[in-house]
């Protein structure tokens, strides 16, 4: 029932993480830092100053409607990001209907090591009973009786609880892998989550704030051309210098910041990277034990053939 169950219970967590697999798959990160990096870019772009004529020619350069240039200049922009923003959204709900799989996935997996921890415990406890009562009792008739028949039974009953000791050994290396799937469903899980969150900052913080500024920057355009007169062209390319520089230091420093900042922070990485490496020390000790264990096994079997085969020898004077 043991070895059933753990068949089973294995076959049905391998299927659903194949699933999960392809759905990963199906998930390019890389388009998604893509659609990000495009929303900055058009963010960014709307602010660039535009190029001045220099010389003789900028004295007789016609002068252009700043507002109609920013409005044009907005539109365009405003038509991308809502391109981009349609993008990201659909991202966003792929990377939520991944963080609700792999939720399942992890609670799948635990449930199944939970019950497989109490097989494998309870197939021991078994096993143990079989070798101190059954195994035992065939021993000592075999001994006192000097049958034949009676030493190949303990030798089968023996050899059978070898054999299921393997299969507990199995479960126990299974198991392990289980153990290992917790911290990587959960590590991907929390990148999903984080790369969501960043697209829900963008879409409901950044646009509608950069949507904001540009409001305002057209009523300071319509008042500064009512109150100004023969200096509006000197006051203007001041003004504008000053306010896209500022402008341009805040977006600048915002997407360095932005740049700079981790997926995942390296303390993560390496506590993560430490309770693989624990969890590996401890599935190398258990097959070290598993082996000590058969090893001995093995001489006590050979020691009971000599003995098996002493006791023969005295049946035939």
């Amino acid at each position: 029932m043991v070895l059933q169950y753990g068949a089973a219970a294995q076959k049905n967590i391998a299927s659903f993480s194949e699933s999960a697999l392809e759905s990963v798959r199906t998930k390019d990160l890389g388009e998604i830092g893509q659609a990000l990096g495009g929303l900055v870019t058009q963010l960014q772009g709307f602010n660039q100053p535009e190029e001045q004529a220099k010389g003789f020619r900028g004295l007789f350069k016609k002068p252009v409607d700043k507002v109609q240039s920013m409005k044009a200049q907005y539109d365009k922009a405003e038509a991308n990001i809502d391109k981009i923003s349609k993008q990201l959204e659909q991202h966003q709900i792929t990377l939520l209907k991944d963080v609700a799989m792999l939720d399942q996935m992890y609670e799948l997996n635990l449930k199944y090591y939970k019950e497989l921890t109490m097989y494998i415990m309870a197939g021991k406890m078994r096993l143990e009973q079989v070798r101190n009562t059954e195994l035992a009792e065939l021993r000592r008739r075999a001994e006192q009786t000097g049958s034949q028949e009676d030493a190949q039974r303990f030798n089968d009953m023996n050899q059978m609880c070898d054999r299921f000791e393997k299969k507990l050994h199995d479960l126990d290396l299974t198991r392990m892998i289980s153990i290992q799937m917790g911290p990587q469903t959960r590590m991907i899980q929390n990148n999903d989550v984080q790369m969501a969150e960043k697209i829900q900052s963008s879409l409901m913080n950044t646009i509608p704030l950069w949507k904001s500024q540009m409001v305002l920057a057209l009523g300071l355009e319509h008042g500064r051309q009512a109150t100004e007169a023969q200096n509006a062209v000197t006051n203007m390319t001041n003004e504008l210098l000053k306010k896209n520089a500022e402008m341009l230091k805040m977006g600048t420093i915002a997407t360095a910041r932005e740049a700079e900042r981790g997926v995942v922070d390296i303390e993560t990485l390496q506590q993560t990277n430490q309770n693989l490496i624990s969890t590996i020390d401890e599935v190398l000790n258990i097959q070290r034990e598993g082996a000590a264990k058969r090893k001995a096994a093995e001489q006590e079997l050979r020691r009971i053939e000599a003995e098996l085969r002493g006791k023969l020898m005295e049946l035939s004077h």
